[in-house]
């Protein structure tokens, strides 16, 4: 497959070193133990949704799909393992042929969850599961964080259209992957050209402060980028005088200039003032796009402003506040011996301090009220109530160590909108609360 579209430099052939050292420790061990071909069960979810919100979403799964497909222990890693005595010669040599052949069921990416959301179960043998832990957790987690943080921007916005440009404040690499789970999230473009040529997201962008400082007038910065790009440009504002620079604007490029920037001030009352500045120059079509460190809580303060577009940067890839979403992947089920037939005996983490689990190869529905709505999410380990049948959340992703299907971001996209309308009014409310649906055990 093509590393690019993990994200990763064309030179890392593979996903395997994505993991942490206790992870090859479990395996030498259980391989020493006669325990490692035990089948196992392993569940991806979180106790708990960040504080104040109300629904998570599920993203990042295509690029879990492959980082399994590509988890490969290659000579290069191998190499590595050895040198650093990491795993001994026999475990070595079970790594030279691994490759994943169980089966992945999860929620579809889009799709929202909640506390207890069992939203990813991996199957197979100890050995080829517990290997995966590290870096679907990993993809989930940071993918999931953005795509949530997305989501309430996207709701605060309305019908307004969102860009994404936090490229230049988080890893590089990451920012792809934010890039990505924005997408998802419901904002329509990114500023980062590696996540347009890796995921096909439209890509905008125009120019900086740096370019009005370059030249030796705003007015010459402004005829420049006209000239080379058309009336149909952005045209940043802010780097003088607001008043000046709008009014220069509609001068060089006419009323057809398709659209006025503001980075900084007051955006509400600088909103307002350059709209009426617009309409009076008969730039009545030219569009305002507000950034400058925006949340969902800023963009929902400029409802009422005459904005058209929303660029936003550091508080979407970090998350807005919340850059995890503190899933953990955990042993449910496993077998009492490498028998492939013996049954499934469920397990569980006991421990005090908030840290228990539930036993039990599990499965989710979404129960739905008289209206439609979504008024419980139901989680159970024995038979699905019929009344339920149609409603489960679990689609299987990966059969036999073969990926199924891929989704385009675009389908991904709309079941979110979907899912989130289906949700109780108050899961796009921005006031602190509880999870919008409750988990219920059967």
């Amino acid at each position: 497959m093509n590393t690019a579209d993990l994200g990763l430099p064309v030179d890392v052939p593979s996903t395997a070193l994505f993991t942490d050292h206790y992870e090859l420790t479990m395996l030498q061990a259980a391989l020493k133990a006669g325990t490692a071909e035990r089948r196992s069960v392993f569940e991806v979810f979180t106790r708990r949704l960040p504080e104040g919100r109300r629904y998570g979403v599920v993203a990042g799964t295509g690029r879990v799909l492959d980082a399994v497909e590509n988890f490969r222990f290659d000579p290069g890693v191998l190499g590595f393992l050895r040198e650093r005595s990491v795993v001994n010669a026999e475990t070595l040599d079970w790594l030279a042929g691994y490759r994943f052949s169980g089966d992945v069921w999860g929620y579809q990416e889009g799709e929202v969850y909640f506390p207890g959301s069992p939203i990813m179960r991996v199957e197979g043998t100890f050995a080829e599961c517990v290997l995966l832990e590290t870096v679907i957790l990993s993809i989930l987690n940071h993918d999931s964080a953005i795509a949530a943080a997305a989501s309430r921007m996207s709701s605060a916005a309305g019908e307004r259209p969102l860009i994404e440009m936090g490229a230049r404040r988080t890893h590089e690499l990451a920012a792809v992957a934010a890039s990505r789970a924005a997408y998802v999230g419901g904002f329509t473009s990114t500023s980062d050209l590696a996540a347009g040529f890796r995921y096909g997201i439209p890509t905008v962008g125009t120019s900086a402060h740096a370019f009005t400082l370059l030249h030796d007038r705003e007015r010459d910065a402004f005829q420049a980028q006209v000239d080379s790009l058309g009336r149909n440009t952005t045209l940043l504002v802010d780097t003088y005088d607001v008043t000046e620079a709008v009014r220069t604007a509609v001068e060089i490029a006419g009323p057809e200039l398709g659209a006025v920037r503001i980075d900084s001030g007051d955006l509400l009352l600088v909103a307002h003032r350059v709209r009426q500045q617009l309409d009076e120059l008969g730039a009545t079509d030219t569009r305002i796009i507000v950034t400058s460190d925006l949340d969902e809580y800023a963009i929902a303060s400029l409802a009422a402003a005459p904005v058209d577009a929303y660029g936003v940067g550091t508080q979407l890839v970090t998350g807005s506040g919340h850059p995890t979403c503190s899933m953990v992947y955990k042993l449910v089920a496993r077998a009492e011996s490498a028998d492939p037939t013996d049954p499934l005996v469920p397990v569980a983490k006991k421990s005090t301090g908030g840290k228990t689990s539930i036993g039990g190869r599990k499965w989710a529905a979404r129960r739905l009220d008289e209206h439609g709505v979504a008024e419980a999410e139901v989680v159970g380990t024995g038979p699905v109530p019929q009344e339920l049948q149609e409603r489960q959340l679990l689609v299987p992703l990966i059969r036999d160590g073969q990926v199924l299907a891929r989704e385009s971001l675009d389908v991904v996209r709309e079941r979110h909108v979907t899912a989130r309308a289906n949700l109780p009014l108050s899961a796009i409310q921005l006031s602190r609360g509880e999870a919008v649906l409750p988990t219920e055990y059967v």
